[in-house]
Formats: structure tokens, sequence, C-alpha cells
């Protein structure tokens, strides 16, 4: 405590200690006790008169002053709480208290003492105000009972030294009262100050935990030793398999499909340790899902038998498939980095090969010869094409990851890689153009958005019918501030076994494919925030409905939020 003292207002610990509701409440209970004071006083006087008593019209209006002031105060002061500290805004309180009990005690001639009043300003200064306010009261009072002991008779006899001591007995009471008092109310002052930065450390914990189990992408079920469900995240009533309306608390016994998990947290109760399992849950309306479950315990409260069935059992839920799924994605980067390596590891001895290869080439005569020479050169520039790819992707990526956000303009950049396309081989490459998002900007970069187009048109040039409208690049807008480009050829229908791995790395229908092509599309898409996806759709061409296979680039909308980074490889699900 502080030379002041710590108020029971939270003085010292709350800036706004006037306007606490507790500190509030325990003023306005003194000003109504003041008021109640005043009342008794003048009924016991008025009393007094009817009973035929010598009526000293003085203390009369005293009282009568007095009932007056405490209800003024009460009416004007009621909603608003004093500083602690000591000043004059305490007089019309205080000082009042003290200056109405001391010309009741002179005015009054009988044998009733009014000295026992001065217990309610030193309450108030003691609980309401500073250690010093406190004190400087009770002195106050014990100076005034003093000077009456002195007043009340001769100094000198034996009458006055004993009303001087009971005086002075009776001051020492008031400052033991009001220290103990003052105390008190520090103590519980700041144990109330504890008590709520407490509650509000606890009220931040329950919505932090609370936003934590609403966005965890695994379920979370916290069980009591009833298999009741009391809490639960979204995403855990969605493994259970239950409807998304399903809210705790529920049981787990309710359903058939559940008693697996009921039969884990049976478990974790009795052996008292946390459980790990993969269960299956079926039921007879939907397909079986396969879980990994990990349970843990929460400590007991207490020692105390009743506090060991508060116990709370803690269900982590994790989909099997999405974990299958990210170890498979785990497997496929560890292969795409060593695939990468060995790559380039191949590139300068295929180089060689090929140079050989060249130079003995020109020295060959025999047909034979030249046609195996031929055979070697083919498959090294197949190897060639096949490192290059690979190495690709490691150079897409590290093009994404130090690119700076751009837009382009989509119309004028879909043109420019058509015609820089087109003019590397302008007999085989023919098709048509159409342009339908004028002056449409999109958040892509130039040199990917060249890079997707030009595999979609080599791989639509591929399997074309062969007449100028078979192939088709196309740009359009989907909805207000959404734009796509689409690639279309007249192609035949893929099976539905090529279609299911389209995106896939080192997926091709072509045996001489290395199937990267579609993969590192979808690669640049998704590190800008579109999509790229293949649908079986009908064009009308002027020899008619063609039906053919479209690939189609949608970009982000103006406004949304890129999806969160990923690496290539990370994106994949088998």
């Amino acid at each position: 405590m502080a030379a002041e003292g710590f108020p029971a207002g939270f003085a010292g610990q709350r800036p706004l200690r006037g306007q606490d509701p507790a500190f509030l409440r325990l003023w306005q209970g003194f000003l109504n006790g003041r008021v109640v004071v005043g009342l008794a006083l003048v009924l016991l006087q008025f009393t007094g008169q009817m009973l035929n008593q010598t009526a000293n019209l003085w203390i009369i209006g005293v009282c009568v002053l007095y009932l007056a002031s405490t209800l003024a105060l009460r009416m004007l002061s009621g909603k608003a709480t004093p500083a602690p500290h000591a000043g004059m805004h305490w007089l019309p309180s205080i000082g009042v208290d003290l200056a109405v009990v001391s010309v009741l005690q002179l005015l009054h001639t009988g044998n009733m003492s009014f000295t026992p009043l001065f217990g309610l300003p030193i309450l108030m200064a003691s609980v309401l105000g500073t250690l010093t306010l406190a004190l400087g009261t009770t002195a106050a009072v014990t100076l005034l009972l003093l000077a009456w002991a002195w007043w009340g008779g001769d100094a000198g006899s034996a009458e006055a030294a004993q009303r001087s001591l009971q005086a002075a007995l009776t001051g020492t009471g008031y400052f033991i009262v009001a220290f103990l008092v003052q105390q008190l109310a520090g103590r519980l002052v700041r144990e109330q100050h504890i008590a709520e930065t407490s509650r509000a450390t606890a009220l931040v914990q329950r919505q932090v935990s609370a936003l934590v189990m609403q966005n965890l992408s695994e379920g979370v079920l916290v069980l009591d030793d009833q298999f009741v469900v009391r809490n639960a995240n979204p995403a855990g009533v969605r493994l259970l398999g239950a409807e998304a309306t399903l809210t705790p608390p529920f049981s787990l016994l309710a359903r058939p499909a559940w008693q697996a998990l009921a039969a884990l947290a049976r478990r974790s109760f009795r052996q008292d340790a946390p459980q790990v399992a993969d269960v299956n849950l079926i039921s007879d309306d939907q397909s079986p899902i396969g879980l990994h479950v990990r349970t843990w315990l929460t400590a007991p409260g207490s020692t105390a038998p009743e506090a060991s069935q508060q116990r709370l059992c803690v269900v982590f839920l994790h989909d099997l498939r999405e974990l299958e799924a990210r170890l498979r994605t785990e497997k496929l980067a560890a292969m795409g980095r060593m695939s990468a390596a060995v790559a380039h590891e191949i590139r300068n001895p295929l180089a060689a090969i090929v140079q050989a290869n060249a130079l003995l080439d020109e020295d060959l005569q025999d047909p034979t010869q030249k046609r195996l020479a031929q055979m070697i050169a083919q498959n090294a520039d197949r190897l060639a094409r096949i490192a290059e790819e690979i190495l690709d992707i490691a150079r897409v990526q590290h093009q994404i990851d130090h690119a700076a956000p751009s837009t382009v303009a989509l119309d004028e950049t879909v043109a420019q890689t058509w015609r820089d396309w087109q003019a590397q081989s302008p007999h085989m490459r023919r098709g048509t153009l159409q342009l339908g998002a004028p002056d449409m900007q999109v958040e892509f970069d130039a040199e990917h958005l060249r890079r997707v187009l030009v595999n979609l048109l080599d791989n639509a040039l591929r399997f074309r019918s062969g007449d100028e409208e078979s192939l088709q690049l196309q740009t359009r807008l989907e909805s207000p501030g959404q734009a796509s480009v689409q690639v279309w050829s007249d192609g035949a229908p893929m099976d539905q076994s090529v279609e299911r791995h389209l995106f896939e790395p080192f997926f091709s229908s072509e045996s001489r494919s290395s199937g990267l092509g579609l993969y590192i599309c979808r690669g640049l898409c998704e590190r800008h925030g579109a999509s790229i996806g293949y649908q079986r759709t009908h064009r009308q061409t002027q020899t008619g409905d063609r039906s053919g296979n479209a690939f189609t680039v949608r970009f982000r909308g103006t406004g949304l939020v890129a999806p969160p980074d990923a690496s290539l490889f990370d994106t994949i699900v088998v």
C-alpha cells in the first residue's frame, strides 16, 4: 500500500474508479445511511416533544436541516462518486456530519450523548477515501472529544480527568477501527481487482479458444464422462457425419455410428491416459468415414472425489483421407526435387552423347548405321526435352516466388501471344481468335500467362482435326469483374481415366510426352489466384455444331484474396 493507501473505490488502481459500479453502490449506501440517521434524529426530537419533554427548538432545527442536507446530497450526488483523496469535496458529507454531531452535543443538556454518531463519517472516510482522509477524520473526532471533556468541567477535578481519559480511549478505538477498516477495504479492492483481471483473462482465453476451434481444420470434441459432447467445432460435426445444424450438447451414444468414439473415450477415462486409434464411422445412410482419433484428458481441479467427475476428454479427429493425401503430396514433392536434381545431372552427359553421335554420323556411310545414328539423335533429343521440362518446374517456382504482383491487359496479352505462337509456323498453326474482354485488367504475370497459353495451344494443336475452325482461342467476361480465357479444339473425347489425372505431373496419354505441361499450367494459375479446368463443350462453326475439348483459365475476380502460398508439388492430390 502506498502512503496514501488503497481506497476501496480502486484509487491508485483504476483511473475511472468513480465509474465502478461496486464503489458507486457503497457511496449510495452511505448516503442512504445518512438520510436514515437524519430521519431518526428528527423523529427522536418530535417523539420527545410528544411525551411532554422540554423541547429545544435549536436542536430540532439542526436535525431538520441535517435531514434536508442529506436528502439534497443523495439526490444531487447519488450518481457521481467523489475522489478518494482528502479535499473540500468531502465537506458536504463528512464535514457536515462532524459539524452536526458537534452542534448537537453542545446544545444538548441531558444525559444523552451524540458522540456514537461520529462512527458514520469515520467509516465513510475509511471505506471510500484514502488512509490520510480516514486518519484525518478520526483525529478531528478525537480532538472534538477531548475539547468537550475539557469544556465540561473544572480542569483540575477528578471528573474532568476521567472524562479526558474516556475521550482518549474512545479516540484510540476510533483510530484502530479506522485503520483496520481502511486496510480491509484496500484488501477487498485488491482481491476484486485480481478477480476482474482473472475474469478478463479467462474471457479472452475463451474467445481465443473458440476462434481457434471454429477455424481448426481438424475436428475437436469435448466430452464428459457420460459421453455427452459439451463443445464441438464445425469440422468435428462434419467428420461425425452429422447434419451441419447439430449443436452441442448431444450424446455419442445417440447414434450407433459413434459407438467407436464413445468406446475410445471410455478407455481414456478408465486408464486415465490419452489414447490414439484409427476408427471407421459406419452408418446406414452414408459411406464409412475413416478417422485418426487422439484423446486427451483435462487435469482434475482438486483432490476431492467430486472434482474427478468434472474431468473432460478432448477428442481430436483427423480425416484419414486427408492424411493419406498429404503423405502422397510430400512423397511427390520429394520425387519432384529428386527428379529435378537427376535431370540436372543428366544434361551434361546427354549433351556429350549428342555431340559424339553427330561426329560419328558425319563419317558413317552405311544406311543401316545412319538409321541407328538417327535413332540415337531422336531419343537423345527426347531425353533433353524431358530433362528441360523437369527443370522448368524449378524455374517457374523461382519466378513465382520472386515476381512482384502485377496486372496485365487480358485481350492485349492474349492477342500478342497468339500472334507470336502463329508466327513460328503459320501454315500449321491456324485457328480463330475471339477477344471479348476489352479493357479488362487481370492479376497475372505476362510471361506466366504466355507460358500457360502456349502450353494449352500446343496441346490443342496436337489433337485437332486440321481446318481453321478446329482450334479457337477466346476471352470473355463471365461476371462483372471476372474474366476468363479458353482454348478449344475439336479433338476426340478423353477417356475418364485420362481426364482424372490431366493435371498431375508425369502423366500423359502419349508415350513421347513427359506429362508436365498441364501440371505447370495449373501451378502458375494457382499462384496467381486463378483456376484452370477442363470440360467437353460444343461450338457452332461454319460446318455445323462441333464438340471438342476446352481448357478454361478463370482469373481472380476484383477484390478477391489469393489462396495461401504453397509449393507447386504441394497442390497435388491423387
